[in-house]
C-alpha cells in the first residue's frame, strides 16, 4: 500500500525535543515540592516508563509496517488484547472473581477484533482490513478504551455482589431467576461503564480535539478527511466499549450466582499488595499458557514462511526480520 508522502509542515522531532518536553515534568516535581504532595518520584519514573515504551513500541512497530506481514499483524493483535487482559485483572481490579483472566479476555477479543476488522474494511475503507500502519493503532485504541469500560463494569457488579447482596437475594428467594435478578446490577453496570465514551462524544468538536484528529492534522492530513476519521473512530470505540463490558458482566454474573441461582460469594475475593506480587500462580499460568500458544503458532507461520523464502517463493512481500 503506498503511503503518502510527509507534509512540508509536519515538524522533524529530535531527541532534544523530547528533552525540552521534559521540562515540563521537571515543572511538576517543584510543584509536588513546593505543596508536599510527594509525587515528584511517581512522576519521574512515569515519564521514563513513558519514554521506554513508546520507543520500544516505535521500534517494534516500525518493522511490522515494513514487513506487511497477516500473521505478524495477527500476532501483534493478540498481544495487545493479552496486555489489556493483564492491566484491566491483576494491575487496576480491586475485586476479583473466579476465571476472571479468561472471562475478561474472551471479553476484549470478541469485541475488539470483530470491530477492528469490520470498521477498518468498510468505514475507514481500508484494504486489505489488516494494513499493519491502519490496524494496529485503531485495535490498540479500542484495546485501551475496552479495558477502562470492563474495569468499571466488572467493579460495580462485583462490589454490589459482594457487600449490597440483600436485593440480588430478595428477587432470587422470590423465584427470579440468575439473570432477572441481577439485571438491574447489569443495567447501572453499563450505564456507569459507557458514561465516559458517551462523554468523549459529546464534547468531542467543540470542547476537545481528541488525539486521533490532532495526530492527523499535526501528520498533514486535510482537516476534513481527519474529522472523518475521528467520527469514525469514535463510533468503533463506542460499540466495542458496550460490546467488551456487555459479554464481561454477563461472564462474571454467570461465575458469580450459579446455575442453582445461589450468590457464591466465596468466588469474589479482595486482592492487596503490589500488582505484580499479587498475582497468584494460577494467573501466571493462564497468561503464560496464553502466550505460549501463540508463540507456538507464530513460530509455525515463520518457520512456513522461511521455507518459501529458501525455495524462492517470498512473494512481494519482505520478511519481518530479514
Amino acid at each position: 500500500m503506498d503511503t503518502a508522502p510527509p507534509s512540508p509542515s509536519s515538524p522533524h522531532l529530535e531527541w532534544s525535543n523530547v528533552g525540552f518536553g521534559f521540562a515540563f515534568i521537571a515543572l511538576d516535581m517543584v510543584l509536588s515540592q513546593v505543596l508536599q504532595l510527594q509525587i515528584g518520584t511517581s512522576l519521574v519514573i512515569s515519564a521514563l516508563r513513558c519514554i521506554v515504551q513508546l520507543t520500544l513500541v516505535a521500534t517494534v512497530l516500525q518493522s511490522v509496517f515494513a514487513s506487511q506481514n497477516m500473521w505478524t499483524v495477527a500476532a501483534i493483535a493478540l498481544l495487545l488484547n493479552m496486555l489489556g487482559t493483564f492491566e484491566a485483572v491483576v494491575v487496576k481490579a480491586e475485586r476479583r472473581c473466579r476465571h476472571m483472566i479468561p472471562i475478561v479476555f474472551l471479553a476484549m477479543v470478541v469485541s475488539t477484533v470483530p470491530t477492528s476488522i469490520l470498521g477498518g474494511r468498510f468505514a475507514m475503507g481500508v484494504s486489505p482490513f489488516w494494513t499493519p500502519d491502519q490496524y494496529i493503532p485503531v485495535l490498540g485504541m479500542l484495546c485501551g478504551n475496552a479495558i477502562a469500560g470492563i474495569s468499571v463494569a466488572l467493579s460495580y457488579v462485583l462490589k454490589e455482589l459482594d457487600e449490597n447482596r440483600d436485593k440480588t437475594e430478595t428477587y432470587l428467594a422470590f423465584g427470579a431467576s440468575r439473570f432477572e435478578a441481577c439485571r438491574p446490577l447489569v443495567v447501572e453496570a453499563l450505564r456507569l461503564s459507557l458514561t465516559p465514551v458517551i462523554n468523549q462524544m459529546s464534547v468531542t468538536g467543540i470542547i476537545a480535539i481528541p488525539g486521533m484528529m490532532s495526530g492527523a492534522i499535526l501528520g498533514g492530513a486535510d482537516v476534513q478527511q481527519a474529522a472523518r476519521l475521528q467520527m469514525i473512530i469514535m463510533f468503533m470505540i463506542a460499540a466495542s466499549s458496550a460490546l467488551a463490558c456487555i459479554v464481561a458482566t454477563l461472564l462474571a454474573l454467570s461465575v458469580c450466582v450459579d446455575g442453582e441461582h445461589r450468590i457464591r460469594s466465596e468466588r469474589i475475593h479482595m486482592r492487596s499488595g503490589h500488582a505484580l506480587r499479587r498475582t497468584k500462580s494460577g494467573d501466571v499460568g493462564d497468561i503464560a499458557g496464553a502466550a505460549w500458544r501463540a508463540w507456538i503458532r507464530l513460530a509455525g507461520c515463520w518457520k512456513h514462511h522461511r521455507v518459501d523464502v529458501e525455495n524462492g517463493n517470498a512473494g512481494e512481500r519482505a520478511p519481518l526480520l530479514g
